[in-house]
C-alpha cells in the first residue's frame, strides 16, 4: 500500500448567494485553494460561480449527486467538466451502467468522478458502504464519498483504485449537527482520506483563517486515533 499523505482540504461553500460565496473566499485568501460548490449554491448561481472560482485559480469540487438515467447522467459530466470542475459527484446507487457512463464521460477532461456512498447524515453499515464503493471501483471512478468510519476500509480493500472524499468533519468537542458518522480531522488523515470536506468547523468560525490553519497542522500531523495500522498495510482486525 502506498504511504498515507496528508488529505486536501476543501472548504464547502455551503451559503445561498454568489456574494456570499465570493466574500468567504477573498476573506480566506490564499489559505485555501479549493471549495466545494453543493445544491444551495449551485441552484443559486449556477455555472457562473464555477466560473468566479476558476478565476480565482481555486479548484472545484462540484457536489450535486447526479442520480438519472446513463445518458442524462453522462451529458451532465461533459457539462461539469467543460465549466473546469475537478471533482464531481454521483450517487453510486445510481448502479453500474449509469456510474459506467459518468466514467467514460469523464475521461479525459480532468474531472474526477466520485461515487457517493450513503450519505454522512444517515447510519449505515460498514458492508453496504464497501458494496456500493464497489460498484464505483467496477467503473473505473477516480473515487467514492464515505465517513471517516469506512475510509480506512476502502483504502485497504482498493488501495491503489479509489480516492476517498471525507465530509462530516468536526474537531474534538464540536457539535455533530445534522451529521450522524463523523471523525476529527486527524482521525480521517490516519484513515487514509484523500480529500475531506470542511464545513461549519471552517465557515461560521470567528476567524475562519485561523481555524483552517489549525485543522491544516492536524491534517499534517493528526493524533494516533486506532488507525495507524493502515501505515503498515495491515487490514483491520
Amino acid at each position: 500500500m502506498a504511504e498515507l499523505t496528508p488529505p486536501v482540504p476543501i472548504v464547502a461553500l455551503d451559503v445561498p448567494t454568489a456574494d456570499a460565496a465570493l466574500a468567504l473566499v477573498d476573506r480566506l485568501g490564499e489559505s485555501c485553494t479549493f471549495y466545494k460548490v453543493g445544491l444551495e449554491l449551485f441552484v443559486a448561481a449556477g455555472p457562473p460561480i464555477v466560473q468566479s472560482l476558476r478565476a480565482r485559480g481555486a479548484d472545484v469540487f462540484l457536489d450535486l449527486k447526479l442520480h438519472d438515467i446513463p445518458n442524462t447522467v453522462a451529458g451532465a459530466v461533459r457539462s461539469a467538466a467543460a465549466l473546469g470542475a475537478r471533482l464531481l459527484t454521483v450517487h453510486a446507487s445510481g448502479g453500474a451502467a449509469m456510474l459506467a457512463a459518468a466514467s467514460e464521460a469523464a475521461q479525459g477532461t480532468g474531472c474526477g468522478i466520485l461515487g457517493v456512498t450513503v450519505l454522512t447524515s444517515l447510519e449505515a453499515p460498514e458492508s453496504e458502504v464497501l458494496r456500493l464503493a464497489a460498484l464505483a471501483a467496477d467503473a473505473g471512478l477516480h473515487g467514492v464519498v464515505c465517513s471517516g468510519r469506512e475510509a480506512a476500509a476502502v483504502r485497504v480493500r482498493w488501495p491503489d483504485d479509489l480516492a476517498t472524499l471525507v465530509p462530516g468533519i468536526r474537531p474534538g468537542g464540536a457539535a455533530r449537527h445534522d451529521q450522524a458518522r463523523v471523525v476529527t480531522p486527524g482521525q480521517a488523515a490516519e484513515a487514509g482520506a484523500t480529500y475531506v470536506v470542511l464545513g461549519r468547523a471552517v465557515t461560521q468560525a470567528a476567524e475562519p483563517r485561523e481555524a483552517l490553519r489549525a485543522i491544516a497542522l492536524e491534517l499534517q500531523s493528526p493524533a494516533t486515533s486506532g488507525l495507524a495500522h493502515l501505515r503498515e498495510g495491515r487490514k483491520p482486525a
